[in-house]
């Protein structure tokens, strides 16, 4: 028996970047799952559990592998040198290729921030964001840099051995957590792909110019924008959370409180695996409100 079952994985051109992507439910309201940003990371790793149960509630999830991870193209062309903006501008992309009007969407870590930027720049074709523990938000959130931005890869130790992602895989899963083999190998495969050390080296590069040139910030903080959006917004923290503290998800709502905050008990970085029974629950719930009274205004 396979961790990988109840969803389909296909590819799709987006504006010309061949995108794989992970996905479930054929009928219903579309929703965008955005994994975070470790390495091999993928559609089918960071939403394994919620793609079949947001199917069997009536959705169609689509879970998209990011620029630079996963199994999505990673030749010269598609990787990721506008940083965090070429993340939002593929799923943009990747929306438009799958012909999708309106969508919801779901983020992890700095899949949350992916999801956040998007809806900021086009709020007419987001219905509801729910965003799950997230350090890039709260960076993001900062007026100026705190500190100078970091490489994450070199910030965890990651070296793209199979043992450096093991070590990191279960850093950021709770404490009782056991990985399964065939999910280090999913990763460690997609994350050693032709293409994937330089294009998380492009990405990189635009890091360091945000370090020293002030307007480039300026397009990727959201310290003006994310307070005043007016998208409905859940987000989700797992008090145990050793990558994304949950003090900082307390700071996150002074700052944001036009978003719903719920925390998690017995839950670390990446809280849809970590209790994948009541985090699919909190997002159906969340995500199935509007559509409920759309029925019955019918």
């Amino acid at each position: 028996m396979t961790i990988f079952e109840g969803f389909h994985n296909s590819y799709v051109l987006a504006n010309g970047v061949r995108t794989h992507y992970s996905w479930a439910g054929t009928e219903g309201p579309a929703v965008i799952l955005l994994h975070g940003a470790g390495p091999g990371a993928c559609g089918a790793a960071g939403w394994r559990f919620m793609l079949p149960a947001l199917a069997k509630a009536g959705f169609r999830a689509y879970a998209v592998d990011q620029l630079s991870m996963g199994f999505t193209d990673a030749r010269p062309h598609a990787w990721p040198v506008k940083g965090h903006q070429s993340l939002v501008d593929h799923v943009h992309d990747f929306i438009e290729a799958l012909c999708l009007d309106e969508v919801s969407l779901v983020g992890n870590s700095q899949g949350a921030y992916v999801a956040a930027k998007y809806a900021i720049d086009h709020p007419e074709k987001v219905k509801k964001v729910v965003y799950i523990g997230s350090n890039t938000i709260y960076q993001a959130m900062q007026e100026v840099p705190a500190r100078k931005l970091r490489s994450f890869l070199e910030v965890i130790g990651y070296d793209y051995t199979e043992e450096a992602l093991r070590k990191f895989m279960y850093r950021n899963s709770s404490e009782d957590t056991v990985i399964p083999e065939e999910l280090i190998q999913l990763r460690h495969e997609a994350a050693t792909r032709p293409g994937v050390k330089e294009s998380n080296q492009a990405f990189d590069a635009y890091l360091a110019r945000m370090n020293e040139e002030p307007k480039l910030w300026d397009r990727y903080c959201i310290k003006d924008t994310l307070p005043k959006l007016k998208v409905p917004g859940l987000f989700i923290w797992g008090k145990q959370d050793a990558v994304a503290p949950v003090e900082t998800g307390y700071k996150l709502e002074k700052l944001l409180p036009n978003i719903t905050f719920d925390y998690i008990e017995n839950c670390g970085h990446q809280a849809q695996t970590d209790q994948p029974e009541i985090v699919n629950k909190l997002v159906i719930d969340f995500l199935a409100t509007e559509k409920s009274k759309a029925v019955t205004a019918q």
